[in-house]
């Protein structure tokens, strides 16, 4: 009986609760930010798409379909929409284990954190990916182009 794993807790105190609850009104701020910018982000692609489908040129293609413009704002949109969601969930739950003490809540909340920042991360390493590439890429071509001259 006395080889028992120690269970340790972490107290929180009244100032890291003051703290919780003005991140929380925060990431809230951010949330409904994001939201609206990922509105106006489908609105603009819509418009964009529709605009250059409507008033094209007759000989002068842009060199792809016109609607593609719409798909991807419509991508970036869907990708900037998950984080914002999980900054949103993390603020109403953390409000809401503030409010009520809950550690239950407060669980949820850092779990949607945990997922903000995982999800960041993913995004930022395939940004970072591509841009590798797009390097490598633009300096093969440059070095096949200096060969043609």
């Amino acid at each position: 009986m006395d080889n028992l794993p120690e269970i340790k807790k972490i107290e929180i105190e009244d100032n890291t609760l003051k703290d919780l609850n003005i991140t929380s009104k925060w990431t809230m701020f951010l949330a409904i930010l994001g939201f609206i910018f990922t509105g106006i982000m489908v609105i603009i692609g819509l418009f964009a798409g529709v605009f250059l489908a409507v008033f094209k040129a007759g000989d002068s293609p842009v060199g792809f379909p016109e609607w593609l413009i719409f798909v991807i704002i419509l991508i970036f949109a869907v990708l900037y929409f998950f984080p914002v969601l999980y900054l949103f969930r993390f603020s109403k739950h953390t409000s809401n284990a503030v409010k009520t003490l809950d550690k239950h809540e407060l669980h949820k909340a850092f779990r949607n954190l945990r997922s903000y920042y995982v999800y960041t991360g993913i995004l930022l390493i395939v940004v970072l990916v591509i841009y590798v590439v797009g390097f490598i890429v633009a300096g093969a071509s440059v070095a096949f182009l200096k060969d043609l001259g």
